[in-house]
């Protein structure tokens, strides 16, 4: 097993809460590569909402579980799916690495995930609704896996990024 980059960083949060966007400028401030799991998991098995319907969302956290543990490896900015952290091996992993929680507010996300093809709010009578209570039932595993919280509501996402990179820089 190859050791992590000492600057990796790992980001958790509900969806829409700019995990992706925050991630890449993190990891460009940082000067290391950058890894969306989702993404990578996509790649590799085609769309996540036709593997939620193929193969249903257990067979995807284990895909998942595998995606996180190869990027963590790798090092660098690690990005994870919304539910990534509802796993128990997935958080057992995270334990040796900084993972800032990006939290972000019902009103600022509304806007975020309109139109949204996420599988667990996509066709969701009240997506907002769904997403708060997803929000809601993960939040306490968020919490247990950061090292810092961030709210990505209001502010312009580089300063956010400023700031995410500027804590982990601390920590080294």
């Amino acid at each position: 097993m190859t050791s992590p980059d000492p600057l990796t960083l790992v980001l958790v949060g509900p969806m829409g809460a700019g995990k992706t966007s925050v991630g890449r400028r993190v990891a460009k401030k940082l000067g290391v590569g950058f890894i969306d799991t989702d993404r990578r998991i996509a790649a590799e098995h085609g769309p996540i909402a036709d593997i939620f319907a193929r193969d249903g969302e257990a067979h995807f956290r284990d895909l998942e579980v595998a995606a996180v543990a190869a990027a963590l490896d790798e090092g660098g900015v690690v990005s994870l799916g919304g539910g990534a952290v509802t796993e128990k091996r997935t958080r057992t992993l995270l334990s040796r690495h900084p993972v800032a929680f990006l939290t972000v507010s019902a009103e600022a996300v509304s806007r975020r995930i309109s139109g949204s093809s996420r599988p667990l709010i996509a066709g969701a009578e009240d997506p907002l609704a769904r997403w708060t209570q997803i929000f809601d039932q993960r939040r306490g595993w968020y919490e247990e896996v950061a090292d810092a919280t961030f709210d990505t509501s209001r502010r312009p996402m580089q300063r956010i990024a400023d700031e995410i990179a500027a804590w982990r820089r601390e920590l080294t």
